[in-house]
């Protein structure tokens, strides 16, 4: 997988490794600093406060993400990525100043805002260029170091992230996440654009008839194309249903467990941040060994499986630091909960790209952000509302027990899905 990186005919692909592990680490600065900044704001251990700055995360995906896949699957994607980092890094800057000056949140929720509608073009630009710098053949390795990145910018960004911001303070951690994000826009803008991909937008702009039926189609035809052929294409349907449960029961958990876990152990990020750093290292290898063996399994047994253990750890997890929250098993138990875990969306992404045509691609994966984050959205709001009434450990168990029941579900309704990662 690794070799990836060291081959000549790759180094776009390094360059958009590279820059997707400094812009992801800017990523975990940046929410860890949130987090902060709703503890200095409202005290830590406020569900509500959490709830609604999340709200404003989620919102883009409703609003912009329609026309962000469309778009995508216009422009240059390259371009795309480079200009979403300059424009996160500097919306990011604003915030420690606006805290300063300001003791109403609202400028604070419009920035937050506005940095995820450009998050909303990255997310389908960057998954959609992949097969563009790679081919077919090193889809799986180049899916699995991509996930593999994703976690060690969790680890480094939540091990530094929840020190630095608990013992200097918020500012420092949106100051590191503005550079991060201003040093990922480097590597990205020197990637050279493939030769293949570079005469076809040079034919769509040269022949007027090409550009004319190009650009004759409104943006909500070629939305509406793509719902209809996530619809018609069974793999990529069954992926969709499958992740909106999964993305449900992570917006049930995701601020109810930092609640859970500030409360546990008495503190605002440090510890949020060391389970998370042991979580993301148990995502790390979860996602090294199935891009490593991920080949000898059906794709939907890996996902159903992984569920069923993920489900059962979750549970484990959630009594455990609520009977006894002791800081090393705690931690030993993230490490199994993200090793469960990790080959999950590798699967998932894989086999969208392998189906998805070309032309389709970043209305495919922005037609699953929407709908995964509707899932997400409303089971956040709903367990917000719950941790009012229920304690937060029950809530977690209770979406444990929803993974496996999945789980298991799942592998008896799939079995005659016959689509293998090759």
């Amino acid at each position: 997988m690794f070799s990836l990186l060291f081959q000549k005919k790759h180094r776009n692909f390094l360059k958009l490794w590279l820059a997707q592990l400094i812009s992801q680490f800017g990523d975990r600065i940046y929410q860890l600093a949130l987090v902060g900044l709703i503890a200095e704001r409202h005290s830590a251990g406020n569900v509500s406060g959490l709830a609604t700055l999340l709200a404003f995360t989620i919102l883009p995906v409703f609003i912009v993400q329609p026309f962000a896949g469309v778009l995508v699957d216009r422009w240059d994607r390259r371009t795309t990525l480079f200009i979403c980092d300059i424009f996160r890094g500097l919306l990011v800057i604003l915030i420690p100043f606006i805290f300063i000056h300001w003791q109403s949140m609202v400028p604070i929720y419009g920035i937050v805002f506005l940095v995820v509608c450009f998050s909303r073009f990255f997310v389908p630009a960057r998954l959609s260029i992949i097969p563009d710098v790679v081919p077919p053949a090193n889809l799986l390795q180049a899916n699995s170091l991509m996930t593999v990145t994703g976690m060690i910018s969790f680890v480094i960004g939540c091990a530094l992230g929840g020190f630095l911001i608990d013992f200097y303070g918020t500012r420092l951690g949106f100051l590191i996440s503005t550079a991060m994000y201003f040093i990922s826009s480097v590597f990205l803008i020197s990637m050279q654009l493939p030769r293949k991909l570079q005469d076809y937008r040079r034919r769509v702009m040269s022949t007027g008839k090409l550009l004319v039926d190009h650009l004759k189609k409104s943006v909500w035809q070629e939305l509406k194309e793509g719902f209809v052929y996530l619809i018609q294409h069974r793999e990529i349907r069954f992926i969709i249903n499958m992740l909106f449960v999964v993305f449900a029961a992570a917006g049930s958990v995701y601020v109810v467990i930092i609640i859970f876990i500030q409360n546990a152990f008495h503190s605002v990020t440090k510890d949020l941040g060391l389970l998370a750093v042991f979580l993301g290292v148990g995502l790390f290898c979860g996602a090294l060994a199935y891009g490593r063996f991920g080949k000898r399994f059906v794709w939907f047994q890996t996902i159903f499986f992984c569920l069923v253990v993920g489900g059962m750890m979750l549970v484990v997890f959630a009594l455990f630091v609520h009977l006894h929250p002791d800081l090393v098993i705690a931690s030993i138990l993230a490490l199994l909960l993200g090793i469960a875990l990790g080959p999950i969306f590798i699967a998932a992404n894989t086999i969208v790209q392998l189906v998805s045509e070309e032309s389709m691609r970043g209305k495919v994966f922005s037609a699953m952000e929407i709908i995964t984050h509707l899932g997400f959205l409303l089971a956040m709001l709903l367990s917000s509302w719950l941790s009012h009434f229920i304690e937060e450990v029950w809530i977690l168990v209770g979406v444990g027990v929803i993974f496996v029941g999945v789980g298991f579900v799942g592998q008896f309704k799939a079995h005659n899905l016959k689509t293998i990662i090759k």
